[in-house]
């Protein structure tokens, strides 16, 4: 078997499979061998991706639903919001693990491997990965295998977790608006966290309900469950059938993940600190990140050049901050960000997008005790 490649990606989820379909389409990479390694199988429908598009993108062909407008709710500002020119979007786990390998079986020069990455070795010329069964060469290797202990370990970036508990649901009576997603409910009680209901309706009979949390630690299965049936309950809503559920932890922290980056080794998804500090997506970043990279590897050689901080990770760092200090002021902060902004300026800020004057408008927008405060710990240590 064939153990040297010019790119071995390690990790074959959102990341590391956005990246192979972008390496795949663009003729430049046709003559460079591409290994993929993953442990799993990637056929489960493990997760659901959720992200706002003005413009459909690469993978346009399995959103599986859409909402043209998003509910908010909070004690300070609720509403119904038309978002358009933007569409709200939902793509399932094992229907782009399914698109994603499809594509790439086409082309010869890209190949899988299901195995378990024991060690990876950083050389002068190459990478070398050991497995359980075999060591492996790649002259530049992608890895987006989180390693948490690198989070949990450090104490200059503080780290938040967005984690969750879904329940997909089928009712007996039409009950749903499929044409509204509840984007944030922030009535649920906090309990000295920040925490909201996260509704995604596809049908009048089906909807998953999430309830999620911006906070430290984690919770007892059994305290997300009772939370979304207790919602259900206070909805009226008494008959109906759990179809699945799904459950995740985001890593939420500014950690410099690019200083583990190496000439030839480069570190992408929430690896690779892709995922957006201050709210835990990452599914356009991804594909905003991808896109670069490719263009990257066209021109430069030394993986280390690639990351830049912006302006952007100072306002996650400092969101990130505040929350970890006073996690209960969640509702308020989002609250008074909806309310004061329109949503396009909200969703191109999230973005990484908006100007500086648009910055300064949401930032002057939230409270701002808090964030002097994190400014001058920052600053001032």
């Amino acid at each position: 078997m064939q153990t040297q490649y010019d790119y071995i990606i390690m990790g074959g989820g959102l990341s590391g499979l956005t990246l192979a379909y972008r390496m795949a389409q663009d003729a430049f990479f046709d003559a460079k061998s591409i290994l993929i390694i993953d442990a799993a199988a990637k056929k489960e429908n493990d997760r659901t991706w959720c992200f706002w598009e003005s413009q459909p993108d690469i993978f346009e062909d399995i959103v599986s639903h859409r909402w043209s407008t998003i509910g908010f709710k909070s004690p300070v500002f609720s509403d119904e919001i038309l978002i358009q020119p933007y569409q709200y979007k939902k793509i399932e786990g094992d229907d782009f693990y399914a698109f994603a390998k499809a594509y790439l079986a086409t082309k010869p020069h890209i190949s899988f491997l299901q195995e378990t990455v024991l060690s990876v070795e950083n050389q002068q010329h190459q990478v070398v990965i050991t497995t359980a069964q075999q060591k492996l060469f790649g002259a530049k290797v992608f890895n987006s295998i989180l390693n948490s202990e690198l989070l949990e370990s450090q104490s200059q970036h503080q780290y938040l977790k967005q984690h969750f508990i879904g329940w997909f649901i089928k009712t007996e009576t039409p009950i749903f608006d499929p044409d509204c997603a509840t984007f944030m409910d922030f009535t649920v009680p906090q309990k000295g966290n920040c925490r909201f209901m996260y509704v995604l309706p596809t049908s009048p009979t089906e909807a998953l309900f999430e309830y999620t949390l911006f906070s430290k630690e984690l919770l007892e299965d059994s305290e997300y469950e009772t939370a979304i049936q207790e919602y259900l309950t206070k909805k009226g809503i008494l008959q109906y059938h759990i179809q699945r559920k799904e459950q995740g932890n985001i890593p939420m922290s500014s950690y410099r993940f690019d200083k583990h980056n190496s000439k030839n080794m480069l570190h992408i998804g929430s690896a690779g600190g892709w995922t957006k500090a201050s709210t835990g997506f990452t599914f356009k970043h991804t594909l905003k990140k991808t896109a670069a990279l490719v263009g990257f590897l066209k021109t430069e050689k030394d993986f280390r050049l690639f990351s830049k901080r912006s302006r952007f990770w100072w306002y996650d760092l400092l969101l990130v901050d505040v929350l970890y200090r006073k996690n209960h002021l969640g509702a308020p902060i989002f609250g008074e960000m909806f309310k004061n902004n329109p949503t396009d300026r909200i969703f191109r800020f999230l973005d990484d997008e908006t100007t500086f004057k648009e910055e300064l408008q949401i930032i002057w927008s939230l409270p701002k005790k808090e964030f002097v405060k994190a400014v001058f710990s920052r600053l001032f240590g």
